[in-house]
């Protein structure tokens, strides 16, 4: 089993957590033929489970992470009726985060609602530096089909905290559009920086 080291992650929800830090180094090496940056980069163990399963498709990453999430939810189980994924800003041949999401359902026994949606093509955040500009780029950006989580309390799963711009904004929605009873999330990893 993985070791993590879990940190309460603040933003509109009642209570939230990251399993552990997703880098814990990263050093500036050089840039490639195009003049992109290139970096020396440690990632903590879960940080690397999540690099394996959502970079490399890796699914074999997965049980990990999932058993990981268990172990740290199985005390709080009681406090959640579905577990809501983030949905995803790119598109894979699989969505890393559903796949965990339905892992930690199934062995917890916690339906996986996918009620939340886009209203148009979701743009990256991580190149966006300002709050501001953030908050912008997710304005009404996402919905939801309350008549699956009305009254619900709500766990809302992704994969990487850097901003919490994202999660708020579903948080929102979720507690204003859909009326859920509370909101809780977690993350697999963090980042050093909101950036």
């Amino acid at each position: 089993m993985v070791d993590i080291n879990p940190t309460v992650i603040s933003g509109k929800w009642e209570r939230g957590y990251a399993l552990d830090v997703h880098t814990t180094s990263s050093k500036l090496v050089g840039r490639d033929a195009q003049g992109k940056p290139m970096f020396d980069t440690t990632r903590s163990p879960m940080g690397e489970l999540v690099n394996r399963l959502k970079y490399r498709s890796d699914r074999s990453a997965a049980a990990e992470i999932i058993d990981a999430a268990v172990l740290f939810l199985s005390p709080r189980r009681a406090n959640v009726d579905v577990i809501v994924p983030v949905p995803p800003s790119n598109e894979r041949s699989f969505q890393p985060v559903y796949v965990v999401a339905e892992g930690i359902g199934a062995a917890l026994r916690i339906p996986v609602i996918y009620c939340v949606s886009t209203t148009r093509a979701p743009n990256q955040l991580k190149g966006i530096d300002t709050p501001e500009l953030r908050a912008q780029a997710v304005a009404g950006l996402y919905a939801v089909v309350a008549a699956h989580v009305a009254g619900k309390r709500v766990l809302l799963f992704d994969d990487v905290f850097r901003s919490g711009t994202t999660m708020n904004a579903i948080t929102s929605v979720l507690l204003d559009d859909a009326k859920v009873a509370k909101v809780y999330a977690l993350t697999m990893t963090y980042t050093r920086s909101n950036r």
